[in-house]
C-alpha cells in the first residue's frame, strides 16, 4: 500500500446522501476473481444518464470525491474502494461515511475525510463553478485547502497512522515480524504451530 500524506488535485461532486456500496459498485462484477479492473464499473447504473457527474469530461482526472452524508451505506463489499481508487481518485469527502465502508477504505489506502454540511456544499458548490479548482489534502496536518476555505477533519490516531505509513492490516501484523518469531520458538513442541 503506498503512503497517504498529501492529496492534491481536482474535485468530483457527487451531493447524494446514502449513496449505497451496490451504488458505486453493482453486484454483478463482483463476481470477478481479479482485485484490478474495477474502476470502469464504478457507478455502473448512474453512468446510463449522459448526465451524470463522471461522464462529464471535465471531471475525468478528479482525485478527491465530494458527496453526501452516509456515503458507502449496504453491504460490506470490498470491492466499492476498490473501484473508487481505480477510477482514480484517492479521497473521499463527506459528512458522514458507512462504518465498513470507512474501514475498507482505510484498510486499502483510500483517504475519507468527514467535513460538516455547510463546507461540504461550499466545495460542491466550487466544483460545479469551476471543474478546474484545485483542493489540497493534509493528512499529517488533517486540512482540506481550497478556494473555499481551509477546513481541519478528524481521524483516529490509529488509521492515520496506517495511511501515513503505507501499511494495511497484513503490513501492520508484519512490523511484529520478530515478536512473533520470538514467541513462536518459544512454545511447546507439543503445541501447534503457525507455520
Amino acid at each position: 500500500m503506498q503512503p497517504v500524506t498529501v492529496i492534491t488535485g481536482t474535485m468530483a461532486p457527487l451531493y447524494r446522501a446514502d449513496v449505497d456500496t451496490d451504488q458505486i459498485m453493482p453486484k454483478q462484477f463482483l463476481k470477478r476473481v481479479e482485485r484490478t479492473g474495477f474502476g470502469q464499473f464504478v457507478f455502473h447504473d448512474w453512468r446510463e444518464d449522459p448526465d451524470f457527474v463522471l461522464n462529464d469530461q471535465r471531471y475525468a482526472s478528479a482525485t478527491v470525491l465530494v458527496t453526501g452524508p452516509n456515503f458507502g451505506s449496504g453491504s460490506s463489499r470490498e470491492h466499492a474502494p476498490w473501484g473508487l481508487q481505480q477510477h482514480g481518485f484517492e479521497a473521499i469527502i463527506a459528512p458522514s461515511f458507512a462504518d465498513i465502508f470507512k474501514t475498507n477504505c482505510a484498510k486499502n489506502g483510500l483517504l475519507t475525510v468527514e467535513l460538516d454540511d455547510d463546507h461540504i456544499r461550499e466545495l460542491v458548490a466550487l466544483a460545479h463553478a469551476d471543474p478546474a479548482a484545485q483542493i489540497r489534502i493534509d493528512l499529517p496536518e488533517q486540512t482540506v485547502e481550497s478556494a473555499a476555505g481551509v477546513a481541519r477533519f478528524d481521524i483516529d490516531a490509529h488509521t492515520k497512522h496506517m495511511l501515513v505509513a503505507g501499511l494495511d492490516p497484513i503490513g501492520l501484523t508484519l512490523q511484529h515480524q520478530t515478536r512473533i518469531g520470538e514467541f513462536e520458538a518459544r512454545r511447546l513442541a507439543h503445541r501447534p504451530t503457525t507455520a
